[in-house]
């Protein structure tokens, strides 16, 4: 439910506008150096700031207040949390009986009868994903992987130096775009994964979708390996280490690592909240009627959600990769 992992396990808490979000994080080796400034640099990396994005702009400081001592890991549960000081919870309270086409408010309205706190999305809202960032900079601690994201295509848009132009273009037609962000993890070893159910793919695409506006996720080729025979998607073996002529399965085979570089894409929903007026069923009136939304939100969240991406999955790397020491 909010809990993820089994021996790197974290556990997620917070609504985008109540005091604080964070995390507890737990199963970190004792002695392991927690470098504060790169879960600084990692949350920077999240904010807003450019075209296309939101103007809501937290401070995102954070507080670790347990498992951590003399700047290493203690062996216990480590707590981090971060306040929530940029709030404007009166933007959504027209949405309680009128929900955003696309976004979480009615499915949250029924399943919860109307006890979730809908302000800002709640449980739903992107904010909760900076914990996450935090989580997974400290996850980077543990592995020996390097992690890398690129933006491939926004909207229609592949050229990613025209980027400004594009999403200033979409947000004067009050509209959103989604796009594609590719991770890639380098220095991969052999034989992480747990088949059957704990399959190294398996769980990075239940964590990619756990995550807001995540649609689609692909390992390799993906999708587009629809078209090609076996003879030419097969990865050719060409060394004792498992290095591949293609990569093609984007580093996993059988649901285990296979030594070559690990290659997700994630496909990111065009934001949910947009300024053009939409037709959506108002439950006061029992009516469709236009629906003028409002507030603070990102014209193409995909521009800022390379390194949520980017940590979430080292945090299943860092569970796999505990999981694959222990049976060593």
């Amino acid at each position: 439910m909010n809990t993820y992992g089994t021996l790197f396990k974290i556990t997620l808490y917070g609504e985008s506008h109540q005091k604080a979000i964070g995390v507890v994080i737990d199963g970190i080796p004792a002695g392991i150096k927690i470098d504060l400034n790169q879960i600084a640099e990692d949350l920077k990396k999240r904010q807003p700031g450019a075209i296309g994005t939101t103007p809501r702009k937290e401070a995102d400081l954070f507080e670790i207040t347990s498992g951590m001592f003399q700047g290493h890991s203690t062996g216990s549960p480590i707590h981090l949390m971060i306040e929530n000081t940029n709030v404007q919870s009166k933007d959504y309270e027209h949405l309680r009986k009128h929900p955003r086409p696309g976004h979480a408010d009615f499915v949250s309205e029924v399943k919860y009868k109307g006890y979730q706190d809908y302000r800002g999305g709640g449980r739903f809202s992107g904010r909760l994903t900076a914990a996450l960032v935090a989580a997974g900079a400290i996850a980077k601690m543990i592995i020996p992987f390097k992690i890398e994201h690129q933006l491939t295509q926004v909207g229609s848009l592949t050229d990613m130096s025209k980027i400004d132009d594009y999403l200033l273009e979409i947000a004067k037609q009050g509209d959103s775009v989604g796009g594609t962000i590719l991770l890639t993890v380098k220095d991969m070893v052999v034989g992480i994964g747990e088949p059957f159910f704990s399959k190294l793919d398996a769980e990075i695409a239940k964590m990619m979708f756990s995550m807001p506006a995540v649609k689609a996720v692909s390992i390799g080729t993906g999708f587009e390996g629809k078209t090609m025979l076996g003879s030419a998607f097969n990865d050719e073996i060409i060394n004792d280490k498992g290095l591949t002529k293609t990569n093609h399965s984007g580093g996993i085979t059988g649901g285990i690592s296979n030594g070559n570089d690990l290659l997700v894409t994630v496909m990111i929903k065009p934001t949910s909240s947009i300024q053009k007026a939409q037709d959506t069923f108002d439950f006061e009136t029992y009516q469709t009627k236009s629906l003028e939304i409002g507030g603070r939100h990102d014209v193409c969240i995909a521009r800022r959600a390379g390194i949520v991406l980017e940590n979430v999955l080292a945090i299943v790397l860092a569970d796999q990769y505990l999981m694959y020491k222990a049976y060593q």
